[in-house]
């Protein structure tokens, strides 16, 4: 006991020397100049924090094994979370508020978005930072291609997947060679060279002003929104309200997710999926027993970049405009953020992981907004205002946390693709 408050005092200490610069004091705008003010409450959080983390991850004593229980958490966890979260996806347009169908309509995008990355960094173990890219390359095709050409959502997702299946297999040939941190830096080079691509080909791209008025998508070629002819509405003769859209958005995106999951898991019983998990673990042993590793990577990262560019498709059709300025750096390292929280190689640790990372940090600021209309709890205000410019710092608290308590993530999801059966098992089976 005595140990775990001794590294509480120190992790306090060195979070209250750390952040009382960044986070303690603040500066005011006024006639007379700038005001130096302070802020005890934010740095207090911080300093809460991580002593909580040092008495959390002090040395226990060493304790002698126990047999493992044969209904262990995980196993629950595994066997019913799933349809938890699948209930209440289905559900939630129909007991939640728009914000929060807005709210889990973002979360479903990164859900997507972690499930692709997953394929390259979990399965195939290719470190890829500049995964943003494809993102960008997806919601580009279709705002160029409706926008310009005429075309519908349906015709441009699965050209916005192949657009960016194809940036995947560009980007794959020259970092065929290289593992680790220098893949990283490449592939963190070519995310950023995608985004000053489209910041600068004004001809092609609109640069810094970005692409507007992108169109909506439609259901059977129905417009889902409005009352006009040719919508939805009018065809079944009812009136339209806006939360029509909101809710096709919702269903759409999470019927897009659940596809992706779903092409996942029959993946990973593939052989491409085995080879992806045998070039994670040893590529000299891959290329030994004769595999081509080669062709392992160019599909991993046209695989990720595919799911990558379908959910950027259905981000333009959304926000029905795009900027450069919706792909930068900071998405890439949310949703790699996601895939190691979340564990690697698993599809429920990293669907779990964005509903905490997105959808809880919305609801945090949600909750202390409210809370700061109380007279009581005025400094609710301006914890919810920092809690933006903070959010990295508490990622990178909570990556840290987890790697100490829970180095495979949430969710371990490295498991065996094939099991051998004995001789024994084969003469009775």
């Amino acid at each position: 006991m005595i140990g775990r408050l001794r590294r509480a005092a120190i992790f306090a200490s060195l979070a209250f020397i750390l952040c009382a610069a960044l986070i303690g004091v603040h500066t005011t705008q006024t006639e007379a100049g700038l005001v130096l003010g302070a802020r005890p409450i934010p740095l207090f959080i911080m300093v809460v924090m991580a002593a909580l983390a040092g008495f959390a991850i002090a040395p226990r004593r060493t304790q002698l094994a126990r047999p493992a229980s044969p209904r262990r958490w995980g196993a629950l966890i595994s066997r019913f979370l799933p349809a938890l979260l699948l209930i209440t996806g289905i559900a939630l347009p129909f007991v939640g508020s728009r914000y929060a169908i807005d709210t889990g309509t973002i979360v479903l995008i990164y859900i997507m978005l972690a499930f692709g990355l997953n394929i390259v960094v979990g399965l195939a173990g290719l470190l890829d930072l500049g995964y943003v890219a494809f993102y960008a390359v997806g919601a580009y095709s279709y705002a160029i291609l409706s926008t310009n050409f005429g075309l519908g959502f349906w015709t441009c997702l699965p050209i916005s997947g192949l657009m960016a299946a194809g940036f995947g297999v560009l980007l794959g040939f020259p970092v065929l060679r290289l593992r680790g941190d220098y893949l990283a830096v490449v592939t963190l080079g070519f995310g950023e060279i995608i985004r000053i691509v489209l910041n600068n080909f004004t001809s092609l791209t609109n640069g810094p002003r970005g692409i507007a008025d992108i169109p909506r998508p439609t259901l059977f070629g129905y417009s889902v929104s409005g009352n006009a002819d040719g919508s939805l509405a009018h065809m079944l003769g009812l009136h339209a309200t806006p939360i029509w859209r909101v809710i096709f958005l919702y269903y759409l995106i999470f019927a897009l997710a659940l596809a992706t999951n779903a092409f996942t898991q029959r993946l990973r019983a593939m052989p491409i999926g085995r080879a992806f998990e045998a070039l994670r673990e040893d590529e000299i042993a891959c290329r030994a027993l004769g595999i081509d590793v080669t062709a392992v990577k160019l599909a991993a990262f046209a695989i990720g970049a595919m799911f990558a560019g379908f959910a950027g498709c259905f981000f333009a059709a959304r926000a029905a405009f795009v900027s450069p300025e919706s792909f930068v750096f900071m998405e890439s390292a949310t949703v790699l953020a996601i895939v190691v929280l979340g564990g690697l190689g698993s599809q429920i640790g990293t669907a779990l992981a964005a509903i905490i990372m997105i959808g809880g940090g919305e609801f945090l600021r949600e909750s202390l907004l409210d809370l700061s209309q109380s007279p009581s709890f005025t400094w609710a205000a301006a914890i919810a205002g920092d809690i933006g410019q903070y959010r990295m710092l508490i990622f990178g608290m909570a990556m840290v946390g987890m790697m100490v308590l829970r180095p495979r993530g949430l969710i371990a999801g490295r498991k065996a693709g094939i099991r051998l059966v004995g001789a024994e098992a084969r003469q009775n089976g």
